[in-house]
């Protein structure tokens, strides 16, 4: 059964304020000389402004819908039993971040029962807003601004668009580095744009393929709802629409075809 539009529109709401104060709470570290950055298990980094925004979320969401399942990229998973599930990346681009390169955002998804239904891309020193609900079209606010409608471009060749990727070097270590040579050669402009970034970038009309070898679910749930609502796609390399594969495509829905026509049988 899908969930009622009013119990998405509670649940937006809440992830919409929850991630602009998350937002604000990584500003005060970014850029701030000396931050300490430790090494995870997966050698990936992590630094105590990851720690902070996750856990000021899991609190403004266990305060506001105590029944809900919280899944985080830094803390063990709280379970719940209301068949919501809040899927988050408190900093999706902490490499970015680190480097005080301002392309980093925090991620708030949303899924019931298995299906990702709210997705906000907060994108902090950039001031910037990308957000959407299944059935309430997906949305764009720049600083202080009214919404605007956040819609895919209609350009429908490749060669005519521009290709983003998070890193060439994730396309290497899962042994897929002709992948992205052929994208590049098939596009029209290709930059490395990354994390949730590029991902906006699609959603909002800029760019038209974002393509990624290697993603979590917590780097995807946000992702899907708000490319699909803005007109476009958000799939697996093989082309099935789901948060929980280890890689992305997200188009603008008229070049995925030669999209995974260029990923097909690697």
């Amino acid at each position: 059964m899908p969930a009622a539009s009013a119990d998405l529109s509670a649940r937006l709401t809440l992830a919409l304020s929850a991630a602009r104060e998350a937002g604000e709470l990584t500003l005060r570290y970014y850029r701030q000389s000396g931050l300490a950055v430790e090494k995870k298990a997966d050698l990936s980094p992590v630094t105590v402004a990851d720690r902070q925004a996750e856990l000021l979320l899991r609190e403004r969401i266990a305060a506001a819908f105590p029944q809900d399942a919280i899944l985080g990229e830094e803390f063990p998973e709280k379970p719940g039993e209301s068949g919501f599930r809040w899927i988050l990346d408190p900093i999706d681009g902490t490499k970015s971040f680190v480097h005080g390169v301002p392309l980093y955002g925090t991620l708030v998804g949303v899924e019931f029962e298995k299906r990702s239904v709210v997705g906000v891309i907060g994108l902090p020193a950039m001031n910037e807003l990308v957000y959407a609900a299944v059935g309430q079209g997906a949305w764009l606010v720049r600083g202080d601004g009214a919404p605007e409608r956040a819609q895919v471009s209609k350009t429908a060749k490749l060669s005519e668009g521009m290709f983003c990727t998070t890193s060439v070097s994730t396309f290497e270590k899962r042994g897929r580095r002709e992948a992205y040579e052929r994208l590049r050669a098939a596009s029209g402009l290709s930059r490395g744009w990354g994390d949730c970034y590029g991902y906006a970038l699609v959603a909002t009309g800029r760019c038209e393929a974002m393509v990624d070898p290697m993603m979590n679910v917590w780097d995807t749930a946000a992702l899907q709802p708000i490319l699909e609502e803005a007109g476009g796609t958000f799939t697996d390399w093989q082309g099935n629409p789901t948060i929980y594969a280890p890689e992305a495509v997200a188009t603008n829905g008229l070049v995925q075809a030669e999209v995974l026509a260029l990923l097909k049988d690697l």
